[in-house]
């Protein structure tokens, strides 16, 4: 480790000694979306680099010498733009463009049809981009299925998301932490409508600006916000059957003139589903040899609910250099579960000795608000001052009614039990941060910034058993859990390209505090924990340009994965009358190097080596008591993650374009002390594959599909999964409409079937859900924009943070 830091501060020595060699500018603004930008050498016309503008219209070229050039911006049915000569000097190494108004060429616009030229999958050097309106299969569908098949991800059968085979993701929501993980995090990209959605940035190694959770790297979904000038919006229909209905239904307005920005985003989503679940557990002799009973249990869980959420926003721009932004956020979520679960408990010889059946009808309902205030302001030409308020506040009811009824051998009813629970929650979070940028002579840019959180939830689960027709407390469910957290940050970042070198080193430090009181009740006492702690995490990243078809790269860094707050929760949570899980208060939080190198070969074709080498490594924890299985928590191992991946970006004709990802994994726990249990070695592999296809009179096409291998985890294997989607899509309206229809998971072969070893119980599991869906979809895009110039160039600051955490 010291050899290590070592190196780094050297390396951050090395762009410094270097800042005033070399020379770095960069041009940036806004045009219309997939416009292409192109710019000039004023010497000769010739070109000095192209882009293409993304689905926001924000374009951006680096790495320029100094020089004198123009821009030239080109769309299909609009007349060219052409800009003044500007130069790039060491006074002045960043040229910034306002929003580009390009005039319709009205003599092509009877006779053109424009369709847009995105990619599904963008790979790039320090990220991975899904455009999820590029995808036809995506319409209908839900956040989570979006990730399901995006590349490197899997997710499992409790909505646990992995990237490139490692656990522990920060997901993010437009540059925000979603403050959720494990159960509840799954419940709200479930609840997302991928029609909300603009596009997925995965990040294995994000730079020191991002908070340095989530072992495996960063999911930052980002929502759709219209940046052209004038009035604007679009509205989407869309219906889907699998076994059961869907709908998804939007309307995104925006309004854009030189000191505003105004926009309103509005979702609606209502579904019913099903979750169909068969455990078979075998217990076996003191030996662990021979089988001396087993238990089937099957259980069919329907679900109804729906989300509205509302996103309202406003940017302001005071002058040319200072721009405030206020937003909105919030959702109510109401769902329904309606299940019945058969428990059979059999001999040795599987014949019956008795049969549970339990059947639920549980509601819950989630109520979101989130209010941002945002401040960005133009130091200087080369400085600039960002800062953002946060306030995060989720309510969640949760009731719970369980009726077990016991038989026996003979089918008669023994015993019948009525269980209430009463599961209210609330997590409360405050966040501030401000980030400093300043770029010197010469192309050396320094980034640096704090950043301080404030966490703070209240759960109880209040269990109650029907006694003689009156409801009496059940102490030893009962539960009051309260949490809170402080997380303060700084960052230090720095970057350079020096010829065909590109340098970048970061530092950021983090002090954790954290304080939880379980209060008690007739039949437990009060107990309580804290623990703070101060950790550094170092970031570096090496790329060379060895000619124009090769780029090399080499990054390393260190994340942590704090735990979340129900898993620190010492009490039983109950799920049924065979299973539940109980938190642990002494839960460590698990610490991640990883190193990447990767090289890229004219664009179109990059190959990456991972390794990762995570201590104090926890992982979900089965233990049995009797006929009971206990869930829980621990630091139990090491764990190393090497892994190859292979992403090519194809187009085999003008009208077919493909990319084609796989990744393949060499995991290694190792358990810490009497943990040997936990130990396991395997191979797994994850390949994704999206055909587009664009063909004539705005008509288009995809097919694609996903595949994971088995691969195993301490105490779980999981056996190999996949689906195949495909879908067709028109252009109608004369480009401003939409037609969409689609099946995702045509074969519903996206069944998830896994083994549990623990103590002296072998289990399996199987489950499968309502996946194969045919969804039709209409989107309609409207608006006029401005023709004027505009005076000044607004927007709003980008927050990185993360992280906080509750189960269910």
């Amino acid at each position: 480790m010291k050899i290590i830091r070592q190196g780094f501060l050297g390396f951050l020595l090395m762009v410094s000694a270097f800042a005033q060699a070399q020379q770095n500018a960069k041009v940036s603004g806004m045009a219309m979306e997939g416009a292409t930008i192109s710019l000039l050498h004023v010497a000769d016309s010739s070109v000095a680099k192209l882009a293409i503008a993304g689905s926001n219209g924000a374009f951006e070229i680096d790495q320029l010498n100094f020089g004198t050039y123009r821009l030239s911006v080109s769309a299909v049915g609009f007349k060219n733009f052409m800009s003044e000569a500007f130069e790039l000097s060491a006074n002045q190494a960043e040229k910034k463009f306002s929003t580009v108004t390009m005039e319709a060429d009205n003599k092509e616009l009877g006779a053109v049809t424009v369709v847009a030229k995105k990619p599904m999958i963008e790979i790039k050097p320090d990220r991975t981009i899904v455009n999820v309106d590029a995808g036809i299969s995506n319409a209908g569908a839900t956040a989570m299925e979006v990730l399901e098949k995006s590349p490197g991800v899997t997710v499992d059968r409790d909505g646990n998301i992995s990237i490139k085979g490692r656990a522990g993701v920060m997901v993010m929501i437009d540059g925000k932490p979603s403050y959720l993980n494990g159960a509840d995090l799954a419940n709200l990209l479930n609840s997302m409508s991928a029609n909300q959605l603009d596009q997925i940035e995965i990040m294995t190694n994000p730079p020191a600006k991002y908070d340095a959770a989530g072992n495996s790297g960063i999911i930052n979904i980002k929502t759709k916000k219209n940046r052209q000038r004038g009035w604007n919006g679009s509205i989407n229909l869309g219906y889907g059957q699998g076994k059961y209905w869907k709908t998804n239904n939007s309307l995104n307005l925006n309004y854009r003139n030189d000191k505003f920005n105004v926009f309103m985003n509005y979702s609606q989503n209502a579904n019913k589903g099903f979750n169909n679940l068969l455990i078979k557990r075998t217990y076996l002799d003191g030996a662990g040899k021979d089988p001396v009973a087993f238990f089937d249990q099957p259980t069919l869980l329907i679900m109804t609910g729906q989300n509205n959420t509302l996103k309202l926003g406003m940017d302001y721009s005071l002058n040319k250099k200072t721009t405030l932004g206020i937003t909105g956020t919030g959702f109510i979520s109401p769902r329904k579960f309606e299940g019945i679960s058969s428990g059979y408990l059999k001999n040795a010889v599987g014949q019956t000795d008795s049969l549970v059946v339990t059947t639920s009808d549980n509601s819950n309902k989630w109520i979101n608000g989130t209010l941002n205030l945002n401040m960005r302001h133009e130091i200087s030409k080369t400085a600039e001052l960002s800062a953002d308020l946060d306030y995060v506040h989720y309510n969640m009811q949760n009731n719970q009614l369980f009726n077990t009824k016991t038989y026996d051998a003979d089918d008669i009813m023994s015993a019948d039990e009525k269980l209430r629970g009463d599961l209210p929650a609330s997590i409360r979070i405050y966040a501030a941060k401000t980030d400093y940028t300043q770029t010197f002579e010469k192309g050396l840019k320094l980034e640096s910034g704090l950043k301080a959180s404030y966490v703070k939830t209240d759960n109880i689960a209040d269990y109650a058993n029907l006694i003689d027709n009156n409801w009496q407390p059940d102490y030893q469910k009962t539960n009051h859990f309260k949490y809170e957290e402080n997380i303060a940050a700084a960052y230090a970042n720095a970057s350079k390209t020096i010829g065909k070198w590109s340098l970048q080193g970061g530092l950021r430090l983090e002090n954790t505090q954290y304080k939880g009181k379980q209060l008690g009740n007739p039949e437990k006492s009060d107990s309580s924990f804290t623990r703070s702690y101060t950790s550094l995490f170092p970031t570096a990243y090496l790329s060379y340009k060895a000619d124009s078809n090769n780029v090399f790269t080499i990054n390393t860094g260190r994340r942590i994965d704090r735990p979340a707050y129900q898993q620190l929760n010492p009490f039983l949570f109950f799920i049924n009358k065979f299973t539940y899980q109980v938190g642990n208060p002494y839960i460590q939080p698990q610490f991640t190097w990883s190193y990447e190198l990767s090289h890229t070969y004219k664009n179109w074709l990059t190959t990456s080596i991972n390794h990762a080498n995570t201590t104090q490594y926890f992982s979900q924890i089965f233990r049995t008591e009797g006929e009971v299985t206990i869930l829980t928590e621990g630091n139990l191992a090491k764990m190393q993650n090497t892994n190859l991946t292979v992403t090519a970006q194809l187009n085999p004709t003008k009208w077919w374009s493909a990319t084609i990802s796989a990744t393949g994994s060499y995991r290694k726990v190792r358990g810490i002390g009497i943990n040997n249990d936990f130990n396991s070695e395997n191979t797994s592999g994850n390949a994704n594959v999206n055909n587009q296809f664009k063909f004539n009179k705005g008509w288009s096409a995809e097919l694609s599909g996903n595949y994971n291998t088995a691969f195993e985890d301490a105490q779980f294997k999981i056996y190999d999964f996949g689906q195949v989607s495909a879908g067709i899509a028109k252009q109608v309206l004369k480009g401003k409409g939409s037609l969409k229809l689609n099946v995702r998971d045509i074969f519903f072969s996206q069944t998830i079937v896994g083994d549990i070893k623990y103590q002296n119980v072998r289990e399996r599991f199987r489950q499968n859900r309502d996946s194969r869906v045919a969804n039709i979809s209409f989107t309609w895009r409207f608006g006029k924009n401005f023709s004027d110039k505009p005076k000044s160039n607004g927007g709003s600051s980008n927050d990185e943070q993360r992280r906080v955490g509750a189960g269910s």
